[in-house]
């Protein structure tokens, strides 16, 4: 595979997780305003700051809201996590299509 071509699918991967970060910003927030507003049990378990606390993303990525028999909450937190794991996932594998591109030139 040419460098130029691998650098150009890191940089691709790089521009998904951007796109996971805008869904995620978009409804982690909201996600954590409904459980606020109705699940303070989770809320407390969460913790304040939950935003970018890294138990409440924990939470979220193992899919600890799926115990909740609430279809809203999961109708939030669902895209939340596909969200995150975009993120985690572009991240990863543009940096080492990045690194592989890199050691190829």
């Amino acid at each position: 595979m040419d460098a130029d071509l691998i650098l150009f699918l890191a940089l691709t991967l790089f521009a998904a997780a951007i796109a996971g970060a805008t869904a995620f910003v978009i409804f982690w927030p909201l996600t954590l305003v409904h459980i606020r507003d109705r699940h303070p049990q989770i809320g407390a378990q969460l913790g304040e700051g939950a935003f970018i606390k890294p138990t409440a993303l924990w939470w979220l990525l193992r899919g600890g809201y799926r115990a909740t028999p609430d279809r809203s909450l999961s109708g939030l937190a669902t895209p939340s996590r596909i969200s995150l794991l975009v993120i985690l996932g572009g991240i990863a594998l543009g940096g080492i299509l990045w690194i592989l591109g890199n050691t190829l030139s």
